[in-house]
């Protein structure tokens, strides 16, 4: 089982590049953090949102060789582990050009990492997640502030993508991603507004008053890795 992690320094990072042996570990919240809600792909209830700066802070991090494989449902993964040290905090709109931050490199055993357990938690700033940026709809602008400052911890199966992730051997080295969905908060006006993601999300306009607000990330499932799906519980 995970163990939680308080009041924790965060650390200063320096960029780090793959090597043979080794396994980096990336965070994402894909191209919704880094280009914002744009239309078509604007929030549920209509807003277009977009970020100066959405700060996560990350801990509790493992990465994990299963038989078999872990299929997200429930806390504890079984399995060979791999600490990273941590906790990582990070702005995900400052991210390269294919929406990820680096968090770290460590050296790896050969194998497939087809696991990975983390969790949110407040950072030195006492929040484990912040939004900031600008909100747009019908003429009105209004500047916005969203924190929360919940612990979650999540136990995920394998990073489901374009390409299978995980691999450690001799002579490559390996990547996996925490990926934070940002439409599971803000819902998507692309999509139905009776998909399952839409009736969960809250939107923008509980917030549409523009200024600071209190988030809880209850019931949201944000976390993945990639598409693939996490077991999420409260810390």
């Amino acid at each position: 089982m995970m163990k939680s992690l308080i009041g924790a320094a965060c650390l200063t990072l320096a960029p780090l590049s793959l090597s043979a042996g080794s396994l980096t570990l990336f965070a994402s919240g894909e191209d919704l953090a880094t280009e914002g809600f744009n239309a078509p792909k604007l929030t549920k209830d209509g807003w277009a949102l977009a970020f100066t700066r959405i700060t996560a802070t990350f801990d509790q991090i493992t990465a994990w060789q299963t038989d078999p494989p872990f299929m997200a449902d429930g806390a504890e993964i079984t399995g060979t582990a791999l600490p990273f040290d941590g906790p990582f905090t990070v702005d995900l709109v400052d991210a390269d050009e294919d929406d990820l931050v680096e968090l770290t490199t460590i050296a790896a055993p050969a194998g497939h990492f087809n696991a990975l357990s983390w969790a949110l938690v407040p950072g030195d700033d006492g929040f484990s997640l912040a939004f900031e940026g600008i909100a747009r709809k019908d003429g009105q602008e209004v500047a916005f502030s969203l924190r929360s400052a919940d612990s979650v911890a999540h136990a995920c199966g394998e990073y489901l993508g374009d390409v299978r992730k995980g691999f450690v051997t001799e002579n490559a080295a390996a990547d996996l991603e925490i990926t934070l969905h940002l439409d599971h908060l803000f819902g998507r006006a692309d999509k139905a507004e009776d998909d399952e993601m839409n009736l969960e999300a809250i939107g923008f306009e509980p917030f549409a008053a523009g200024g600071e607000f209190d988030l809880s990330l209850e019931g949201l499932h944000l976390g993945h890795v990639g598409e693939g799906h996490c077991y999420d519980f409260a810390l």
